[in-house]
């Protein structure tokens, strides 16, 4: 079988498209690099997904946990503190095993024992939680001098934070959340060796990687493979949120400008 005709089998296996069975013997370096790479569908899908929707719910948390009002900055806190305090990987058996819990008292819960939403869910609040400590931090960095600025403009409570504040912890936090975003796709990888079951052999990059590891008996050929196309995904997450980073910083002088340093988890 040509290298073309591989990937034309295997390239979308992992959401459903091309050959159903996996290779058994004779495993090629193409083989190799197209399955795992079709498993990386899922670690973007994850990381993407996760991102963009615990964006906001970081923004929210952050505010409520900067709030002078107890109602609004305990239940922040205790979030923080959840999701913050407990391994991930725990998180993840105990959401699939409350989901199915929840699914035999009502049939609406199905899905979400299945990894596409259920993990997602996971991953979702626990990249707000981190992400919102760091919009937290950056609330409170934000020089006095902006906000009474804003007060003698005669801009108070919404349109304040809208053009003010929002913008400048932005600017202030978004090294910080690259190393975060940088760490929720590397996190995607444990999603399958969790409780949610790949289905159908339609796992995540990790999951094929081991699928070779366990049939050659040799891990140094499809985990290095597996580093590098991470490495790729970590590149490109740099540039874009470099690029977001210089808008952010577009009024600055060049030498007030932050830049970008990456300085991933390495215990979480």
């Amino acid at each position: 079988m040509s290298c073309w005709q591989t990937i034309q089998d295997y390239g979308l296996r992992s959401i459903g498209i091309g050959e159903r069975l996996l290779p058994r013997e004779d495993f090629t370096l193409c083989e190799h690099f197209t399955l795992i790479g079709s498993g990386m569908i899922w670690n973007v899908y994850f990381g993407v997904m996760a991102l963009i929707t615990g964006f906001f719910l970081a923004t929210a948390v952050a505010v409520a946990k900067s709030s002078s009002r107890r109602i609004l900055r305990k239940p922040a806190e205790w979030f923080v503190l959840l999701f913050r305090g407990s391994p991930l990987f725990i998180q993840f058996f105990f959401a699939y095993f409350l989901f199915l819990s929840l699914k035999s008292v009502n049939p609406f819960f199905d899905p979400f024992t299945a990894a596409w939403l259920g993990a997602l869910i996971v991953l979702f609040l626990n990249t707000a939680a981190y992400s919102a400590e760091i919009f937290h931090g950056a609330l409170r960095s934000i020089p006095k001098g902006d906000i009474e600025a804003a007060d003698a403009y005669g801009m108070s409570g919404w349109p304040r934070f809208r053009r003010i504040m929002w913008p400048t912890m932005l600017r202030l936090a978004w090294p910080a959340y690259t190393n975060e975003a940088i760490f929720l796709f590397h996190a995607t990888t444990l999603v399958y060796f969790s409780g949610f079951p790949a289905w159908q052999q339609r796992g995540d990059a990790l999951y094929y990687a081991s699928y070779f590891a366990d049939k050659t008996f040799n891990p140094f050929v499809p985990y290095p493979i597996l580093a590098g196309y991470f490495i790729l995904l970590t590149l490109v997450i740099v540039g874009v949120f470099g690029l977001i980073n210089t808008r952010l910083n577009r009024h600055l002088p060049t030498e007030r400008r932050a830049r970008m340093r990456v300085r991933p988890n390495l215990i979480r």
